[in-house]
């Protein structure tokens, strides 16, 4: 058995903060493209589109990110049951961060043509399958956190998605304050890409001195294939969690890139307010996660992400009656309302996936499962709330009735579900095999 070194009091926040650092990086260059894809890249490189074609051109380049990162888990997955989770961190982050500037380097299709739409898909379909090894950020921060306090901990690399948002919008909200149209047209959309260079390197910095999970070192025999190991004993498990995941990426993509196009282009509202808008509420959902992870550690994974599919359920329908009227104070209520019920799932999901797995194959299923989630909620609702949209009358009641039904369809996921809180699962163990 391999010598497993003792976690101290002060290496683990280190290690939340060093996951939490790296987090934050990949979801900034996954954010910028979504914001830019919402703002400027149909024009930029579907130039003979009409605008609502160009507009569902670069939704779909989006959602190439997400059919990539159950690509990424699948590769990652490997390389983290086998390889163990430190090597994920490093190299998923650097293929995030080397994609995403290279994306600010594309000329437009004005340049080279058919060229640049293809460039774009490549370098987006890379972003995500960097980002699908996230999760050996977040296995490396369960598998060494203490089992009472598991959610709280594991919380932490969860906020690298608002932390990434905020950095992207905030740049984006910047230079779309300074800079004309046709300036932010022509280069300073690319700037947020560039800077992307800097926070990689640090994040890489801070990655390349993590210690190795416990959990993994203790594994004297690592499966041979974990993917053909995953599908055999936890199949309908991998499914059920793909399920349960799709409401949280439903609703964070439409308030955080369907909204952007929206309101710009339908309801006239500018970039720079409907950015402070959404990223206003970001700033007020982000510290609720550790908040809502310890209501996880007191009263368990389950109960959590079944309330939060509900609250989602109740409000989508009012939020996008709130974001019609195109008033800033409006939208950000309709806004935070959907992250706030959002939040109340995803604070507790990097505890309970994990555990939902055994340590063998963890990697690849929860990183599997819970991209997969991202192909039917992320993947496809930007382009199917604008088409939605397109046909409805001021309020579009359409995306909302869709999100209510995406709500109910997790909810029923969940619920088929088991509760692993450590009093009923000791350790980190599987609470079923699937």
């Amino acid at each position: 058995m391999h010598d497993v070194r003792p976690v101290t009091s002060a290496s683990l926040p280190r290690l939340a903060a060093a996951s939490l650092a790296g987090a934050a990086v990949e979801f900034y260059d996954f954010f910028a493209y979504g914001t830019a894809a919402a703002l400027v890249l149909g024009r930029l490189f579907f130039p003979s589109f009409s605008p609502l074609a160009g507009t569902l051109a670069a939704f779909a380049t989006f959602g190439v990110g997400f059919v990539a990162r159950p690509l990424g888990s699948v590769l990652f997955g490997h390389l983290g049951d086998r390889r163990g989770r430190r090597p994920v961190l490093v190299a998923s982050l650097l293929l995030t961060g080397g994609s995403t500037v290279a994306v600010g380097c594309v000329p437009s299709y004005a340049s080279i043509g058919v060229a640049a739409p293809v460039l774009l898909l490549l370098l987006r379909f890379l972003q995500g399958l960097g980002l699908g090894g996230e999760w050996g950020a977040v296995l490396l921060t369960v598998e060494h956190a203490p089992a009472e306090r598991r959610t709280l901990w594991s919380s932490l690399p969860q906020a690298g998605p608002a932390i990434g948002f905020l950095l992207a919008n905030g740049v984006m909200v910047a230079l779309s304050a300074g800079l004309s149209d046709a300036q932010f047209a022509q280069w300073g959309w690319r700037v947020p890409f560039w800077v992307a260079a800097v926070p990689a390197l640090a994040g890489l910095w801070l990655r390349s001195s993590l210690a190795e999970s416990p959990r993994f070192l203790e594994i004297d025999d690592p499966v041979r294939m974990p993917l053909v190991e995953v599908v055999r004993r936890h199949g309908r498990l991998v499914l059920l969690v793909a399920g349960a995941m799709a409401v949280g990426y439903a609703v964070f993509y439409t308030v955080t890139t369907w909204s952007l196009s929206y309101a710009t282009e339908r309801l006239g509202v500018s970039r720079t307010v409907m950015l402070t808008c959404v990223m206003a509420a970001v700033v007020v959902q982000a510290p609720l996660v550790p908040a809502a992870a310890l209501l996880g550690d007191r009263c368990g994974r389950r109960p959590m992400c079944l309330t939060g599919c509900a609250l989602c359920a109740l409000w989508m329908l009012p939020m996008v009656a709130l974001l019609a009227t195109g008033e800033p104070l409006l939208m950000f209520v309709g806004i935070l309302g959907a992250l706030l019920a959002f939040v109340t799932v995803f604070a507790v999901i990097s505890a309970y996936l994990p555990e939902l797995f055994e340590a063998r194959v963890r990697c690849t299923g929860a990183s599997v499962g819970y991209n997969l989630g991202g192909i039917i909620g992320g993947a496809l609702t930007p382009v199917v709330a604008t088409a939605l949209a397109q046909g409805s009358g001021r309020v579009p009641w359409g995306v909302g009735v869709y999100l209510t039904a995406m709500a109910l369809f997790s909810l029923g996921c969940f619920a088929l579900l088991p509760e692993t809180r450590p009093s009923r699962v000791p350790a980190v163990e599987p609470a079923t095999t699937g």
